[in-house]
């Protein structure tokens, strides 16, 4: 019974509020998605318009790579101080006015203004860390199902318009496509002011699937505080370092070198910059169905197995791509997008199943700060890339590089050891563990086994 009512309010003709907020809140993430994977089309047309070097460019991107990442945990905070609609809000106006402003910046100081620092901002607010908000808040039942298109809905905002901004940079120049994605996120804002509610006791309604109205939580002007002291507590351990350091090595393996630095590599060997980003866009769509994947492996496969396979893969592909390039695409180069585009993302749902084993319920938090040092990474040789490139004229020995980190992490994968807390210290909770698939932890207003202010961590 209770299944056939849920079917008639997702299907149904008045499907619950909750599904509005999410598709509201899925726009917001397509639209700043947009932005984090065009710094590889602006590489080449700034580099011949104002004679920028690829290093500098670089800075700009590792620091907007940097500040996504190093947002995430705090966003959280600020959506329990001033609401998700306003941390949204306000996060869509920085990207948009960034993208904007950079059509007519003249400075290289400017670039890392607007794109790093503005962009960054912007785009990290509306990261994983929402997406585990608005179910959080939203929903009881479905929460896997709604944190999987969420995911989803990033991956398909960084990688779907990369062809069209791409014919645009060469059809009418690199500012018609820095413009484009600025003014579709002043469109998604007005939709977030119109439809996007904090909780749903301001629609006065229940979260979905739930059997009562939870109240609204007062606002939490010490969130902040304690993000920083989970981020103290856990860096007390060997877990949060092993999982920072092989996510790490992800965004340096991904958004570092991929998402920057792929399109002006296969314009080195003659391929067309359209092509190049065909190819980035086709890694996207592969990139849903490896999430979709690796997310029912997490639930059946231990997932530090996952995480070793998955970076030893992505270790050999990288090391291999210097020797497919090419002016034209062909068999051997597609299979790598297609193996690429599986694992590329696979990364996080083991990811998140381990900090939910290794630190509980404030495993969010922590994946939050682990998802801060795949940033890092992705900014470091976002950076590097673009000096060796610079110094040797070639990107063959950054595959090579990168290709041997990711090995790195397949080993560091095998280290991470299953957690021992005592039961003295760590009560179990009357509301039972939360889904290790499930970021967004348990259901507002459910019990808790322990204070926040208290985290209690395995000891390493």
């Amino acid at each position: 019974m209770t299944q056939s009512v849920e079917r008639i309010h997702l299907w149904g003709r008045r499907p619950h509020r909750a599904w509005w907020v999410a598709a509201v809140s899925g726009l917001a993430i397509v639209s700043a998605g947009a932005f984090t994977t065009m710094s590889g089309l602006l590489v080449g047309p700034l580099h011949a318009e104002f004679g920028w070097s690829r290093s500098t460019i670089g800075f700009a991107a590792s620091v907007n790579m940097a500040l996504y990442g190093l947002t995430s945990p705090f966003a959280a905070a600020l959506m329990d101080r001033f609401g998700m609609r306003r941390v949204a809000a306000g996060a869509l106006a920085a990207v948009a006015v960034g993208g904007g402003l950079t059509a007519v910046m003249t400075e290289a100081w400017q670039l890392t203004v607007l794109w790093g620092f503005l962009v960054g901002l912007g785009s990290g607010s509306l990261a994983m860390a929402f997406a585990a908000t608005v179910v959080g808040r939203w929903f009881v039942r479905r929460r896997g199902l709604v944190t999987g298109l969420l995911t989803a809905a990033g991956v398909f905002g960084q990688f779907v318009f990369l062809p069209l901004l791409s014919w645009m940079t060469e059809r009418f120049g690199w500012r018609a496509a820095a413009v484009t994605p600025a003014l579709a996120a002043l469109v998604v804002l007005v939709l977030v002011r119109l439809l996007m509610r904090d909780h749903p006791a301001d629609a006065g309604l229940r979260p979905y699937g739930a059997a009562e109205r939870v109240p609204k939580p007062a606002p939490l002007p010490g969130a902040a505080r304690r993000t920083l002291r989970v981020l103290r507590d856990a860096a007390r351990t060997a877990p949060f370092w092993l999982l920072a350091g092989t996510f790490a090595i992800c965004g340096a393996s991904t958004n570092g070198i991929m998402w920057t630095h792929f399109t002006p590599a296969a314009h080195d060997h003659g391929m067309p910059v359209t092509v190049a980003a065909s190819l980035l866009a086709l890694i996207g769509i592969f990139n849903v169905a490896g999430t979709v994947g690796s997310g029912w492996l997490t639930d059946r496969v231990d997932p530090r197995r996952l995480l070793a396979a998955y970076y030893a893969l992505r270790g050999m592909s990288l090391m291999f791509l210097p020797l497919l390039l090419a002016p034209a695409v062909h068999g051997p180069l597609v299979a790598f997008v297609v193996l690429f585009g599986l694992l590329d993302v696979a990364t996080v749902p083991p990811t998140i199943a381990l900090s939910r084993e290794f630190y509980g319920e404030d495993g969010a938090i922590v994946f939050g700060w682990v998802s801060a040092a795949h940033q890092v990474g992705a900014g470091l040789v976002a950076f590097l890339g673009g000096v060796a490139r610079d110094a040797s004229g070639s990107y063959d020995m950054v595959w090579i590089a990168v290709g041997a980190l990711s090995a790195t992490a397949a080993l560091l994968a095998l280290v991470l050891r299953s957690p021992r807390p005592s039961r003295a210290a760590c009560p179990a909770s009357p509301a039972g563990p939360a889904s290790p698939a499930d970021p967004a932890g348990p259901a507002r207003g459910a019990p808790k086994a322990r204070s926040a202010a208290a985290p209690c961590f395995p000891q390493a």
